[in-house]
């Protein structure tokens, strides 16, 4: 990393800073429901800015409202940016009052963006010999960079000189307006030249230089030789006004008129009284202690916090404060000798706990290769064993297979506690060495999850910045990207090593933090001890097991698919009397709205009718080119998504498909699954259903899928404690039969299937949030008879409607809702001035509890099923699929019915609600057979 100045005049794009804040800090709100997550996120930026250069004065500059110069130059400018969020609008105004209290001198000039002010004080300073640093994520500003001006990544800390610029583009920062001229800006809606990207840019002026250069000489272009030079003449002809255009609206103003200079801007010390206020108002409890105490952060930030909203025992929200010391990688060790692995086996041995790290050459669990493992065993004492690095020059390294065979005793001890982040990516290439890796007690990943799983991602890059304020090494920085991008086993050991040490040292200290705060809530460490921890080697056994698919089958299939997609081509060009590209959402737009004259559903974001598939549906049901089009894109989508892409999918060793199940991706607890995604194969459709046909079960074996009967709506009878739906169940009564009687005033033996269809839909749509309008929608009925339904069924089930009021108030309260069993779900949203997002919240808030239950149920049948598979003999029978309520199992056929039995008893006992839960059962050769 580059170095500057020790005590820099620096310059912060507040603008940049805000949003980044917006996107990456977590969702918080202060005691009245108002958002706080930016402000906190910005003010933590600066507070750690401080930190690293104490003696540096700091100025902050933001965009003013309104236009600027640009948008007369080209009325086009930014028009396709979207407004800014109403969260985000509204935490300006006490931001900026924060600022100006912790004694920042903040800027905002009419007419120029903040881009400008930065760049006419930059250029200012420059002249006058002051060290500059410029704080922002904007890579335009590195067109300002010269001997006296340096760039600092507001997120990575990554300092950029003139040489650093030049190493990362490929040239100098003379010529980075030319570069983005070339290219263009899809946010700002700058034009650039149509097929020139960063590659291709960068060609060019490595190859001949910038705009004038470049047009000066464009016979020599074709002479370049990268991909499409044959043609780049005459793209840049062709678009030379737009190319000029675009370098004007990319070039940097460097002559505001503003009211100081560079020399003026000094801080000033913090008013207290002033942030004791705003902290007071914003419930920022850590820093109000700061700022009451007569510090404001400025003397005070070796402990840096970052909030996570999460609600006390009062029910409102609070800081969760979380701290963490700086990081030294200078102190990690790299183990490479015997004697250096003897002394850290002693340390793993007598650890309570180890932060457990593995480095492969691939992402993919069923091919990965080992190449190194890293450890912590105290915060900061943390080192990486490489095992497996290859490249020219690379030192002597220990034996893999030597270093494993020490290894194994420790890495399958279940005494030995382990932490790791996604420890079942770990446990899964070490199964690959004949290692089933035991003591998995904790796991980062799941532990932020559990937490709160809708603040942000929970991979441990953005977990370290949440968390700790500290932005890891990234992958790309020692390995480079695109094709080019190294292997970890190619990567130089100056490099690899910190990098994996870092991997385990903020491991262990990610989870001393998190572990500490799911401790102080009862039910959230039953979450995660009982339901998250014990189906990570669950998941991973499933995993690697994989499924047999028919490839020949689903080629069949792609064939008629195929086929029958022509014939729907054919037929929407007959509909819209011309050819058309029926994926182009932009040809179809004019094709329906245009010239057939239908009508406008829904528009999108940008103002122009939407063909969404919501919207073709509702057009579907009295015109016949949308049905088709919905028919063509379904088909379409099987396709590429299945039967094309599982035959390729499957792995050479084991003859399956192996899915990734993820435990921390879906707001609610439910499990995701991907490469391939095996939940969202419809079963609705004949073509679906073909498709789980291929799943088939290999000689001797048969297929058991077992799942449970109408799950969410047996929770909400036990939610609600509605006595007829508690009655229904309890009775075994057909639900939907049932709510069709009592919403119709008949004996159940009168219910047509007209009205039992009726009723499920009321059933399901609830659950869901729906409206009187959109339950009209599905059965196509008026909308005051769909009221009337409703009215009815909250009338006949008035537990029902309590609960759901009970609920909206509870979310609103407290900020979340819950589980049966204590998996909270935080509801951001929920007190939106937006009405949209706090009605989308509400919907949330009632089916939540619902969804979230169902997946802490069916989490605990697998964890309960698999024991008891453990327990038999070795191939008897796997579990190799879940799907939603589902699971599904391979089971020697001459053990199915015992093996049919025990599992569904396992699943029924997997919760002890008010009304029994249910399992049904079904087995055949495939998939499609057994549902």
């Amino acid at each position: 990393m580059a170095t500057t100045s020790d005590s820099p005049l620096i310059l912060v794009d507040g603008s940049s800073y805000l949003y980044r804040a917006y996107h990456a800090s977590p969702s918080l709100t202060n005691a009245n429901g108002e958002p706080t997550g930016a402000i906190y996120g910005v003010v933590n930026m600066l507070r750690s800015l401080v930190k690293q250069y104490p003696t540096s004065n700091v100025t902050v500059i933001f965009d003013a409202k309104g236009k600027t110069f640009r948008d007369d130059m080209y009325a086009e400018y930014k028009a396709h940016r979207p407004p800014m969020p109403d969260d985000l609008r509204g935490q300006i105004a006490p931001l900026h009052k924060i600022i100006e209290a912790m004694g920042f001198p903040m800027l905002v000039i009419d007419g120029v963006e903040a881009d400008d002010v930065i760049g006419t004080l930059a250029v200012q300073g420059s002249k006058a010999s002051m060290p500059i640093l410029i704080s922002t994520g904007d890579k335009d500003m590195a067109q300002l960079v010269d001997e006296n001006v340096t760039l600092i990544n507001t997120m990575t800390n990554v300092i950029m000189t003139p040489q650093g610029v030049h190493d990362k583009y490929g040239f100098g920062p003379e010529y980075i307006i030319d570069y983005l001229a070339l290219m263009g800006d899809k946010v700002d809606n700058i034009p650039g030249v149509p097929g020139v990207g960063d590659k291709t840019a960068t060609a060019l002026i490595a190859g001949i230089g910038g705009l004038e250069e470049l047009y000066a000489n464009l016979d020599k272009i074709a002479d370049l030789g990268f991909r499409g030079s044959k043609t780049m003449a005459k793209k840049l002809e062709d678009n030379k006004d737009g190319a000029f255009l675009s370098y004007q609206l990319a070039t940097i103003k460097l002559d505001c008129e503003l009211p100081f200079t560079p020399e003026q801007l000094t801080n000033r010390a913090p008013e207290n009284d002033k942030l004791v206020e705003l902290f007071t108002e914003l419930n920022f409890k850590r820093w109000l202690a700061e700022a009451q105490s007569g510090s404001a952060g400025m003397d005070a930030v070796a402990e840096r916090a970052v909030a996570s909203g999460t609600p006390s025992a009062s029910g409102k929200k609070e800081d969760v404060n979380f701290s963490a010391a700086s990081i030294d990688r200078s102190k990690y060790e790299t183990i490479l000798t015997e004697e250096a692995f003897r002394v850290w086996m002693d340390k793993l041995r007598s650890a309570d706990v180890v932060a457990y790290d593995t480095e492969t050459d691939s992402l993919d669990y069923m091919e990965a290769n080992l190449v190194g493992l890293s450890f912590a065993v105290a915060e900061g004492e943390a080192a990486y064993l490489p095992v497996a690095h290859d490249y020219l020059d690379a030192p002597q390294q220990l034996d893999r297979n030597w270093v494993l065979a020490e290894m194994k005793a420790w890495l399958e001890d279940a005494g030995a506690l382990k932490v790791g982040q996604n420890l079942k990516y770990d446990s899964s290439v070490l199964a690959r060495y004949d290692i089933e890796m035991k003591g998995i007690a904790y796991d980062t990943m799941l532990e932020s999850y559990v937490f709160n799983s809708v603040a942000g991602r929970h991979d441990m890059d953005s977990l370290a910045l949440r968390y700790l304020q500290h932005a890891c090494i990234s992958f790309e920085e020692i390995a480079g990207k695109g094709k080019k991008q190294l292997t970890f086993n190619q990567i130089e050991m100056e490099q690899a090593a910190p990098y994996a040490a870092e991997d385990a040292d903020v491991t262990l200290r990610l989870h001393n933090v998190l572990m500490a705060h799911l401790l102080q809530d009862e039910k959230l460490k039953v979450i995660f001890e009982q339901y998250e921890m014990p189906l990570v080697p669950v998941l991973s056994r499933m995993e690697r097991h994989g499924v047999l698919i028919d490839a020949d089958m689903l080629a069949t299939q792609s064939k008629e698919i195929a086929i029958r997609l022509d014939e729907l081509e054919k037929q929407a060009f007959e509909l819209a009397g011309e050819e058309f590209n029926l994926s182009s959402p932009k040809q179809l737009q004019v094709i329906l709205f245009e010239k057939m004259g239908l009508p406008v559903v829904k528009k999108t974001p940008s103002g122009t009718p939407s063909t969404n598939e919501e919207v073709l549906q509702e057009l579907a049901l009295d015109y016949p080119l949308p049905k088709c089009i919905l028919e063509y894109r379904g088909l379409a989508k099987l396709k590429s998504t299945y039967t094309d892409k599982l035959p390729r999918m499957v792995k050479p060793q084991t003859k399956r498909v192996h899915t990734s199940y993820h435990q921390a991706v879906t707001a609610t607890g439910r499990l995701s699954s991907a490469d391939p995604n095996l939940q969202n194969i419809p079963i609705r459709n004949e073509e679906g259903r073909r498709i789980r046909q291929a799943f088939i079960a290999p000689p001797g074996k048969a297929i058991l899928a077992v799942d449970y009967s109408q799950i969410e709506l047996r929770i909400m009878a036990h939610l609600s404690g509605d006595e007829a739906l508690l009655e229904a169940f309890r009775n075994g009564k057909d639900i939907h039969s049932a709510t069709a009687a009592e919403v119709m005033g008949i004996d159940i033996s009168e219910v047509t299937s007209e009205m039992r269809r009726r009723a499920k839909a009321i059933n399901f749509g609830l659950i869901y949030g729906m409206s009187a309008f959109g339950l009209a929608k599905q059965l196509g009925i008026p909308r005051g008879e769909a009221q009337q339904y409703m009215e009815r069924y909250f009338e006949r089930y008035p537990g029902v409607r309590q609960y759901m009021e009970a609920t909206r108030l509870q979310a609103a309260e407290q900020g979340y809702v819950e589980t049966i069993f204590g998996r909270r779900l935080h509801l951001p949203e929920i007190n939106s001035s937006n009405g949209m997002r706090r009605k989308g919240a509400e919907r949330a808030a009632i089916n939540a509890p619902m969804q979230g239950t169902a997946a802490d149920i069916i989490k605990r049948a697998m964890i309960l099923v698999d024991s008891w598979i453990g327990q038999q003999p070795e191939g008897r029978v796997a579990l190799i699929m879940q799907v939603h309520d589902e699971l599904v199992l391979e089971v020697d056929i001459a053990h199915l019915s015992d093996v049919e039995q025990q599992v569904c008893k396992l699943m029924e006992s997997a919760a002890l609600l008010e009304v029994p839960l249910v399992a049904d059962s079904g087995t055949g050769e495939n998939w499609d057979q057994a549902h």
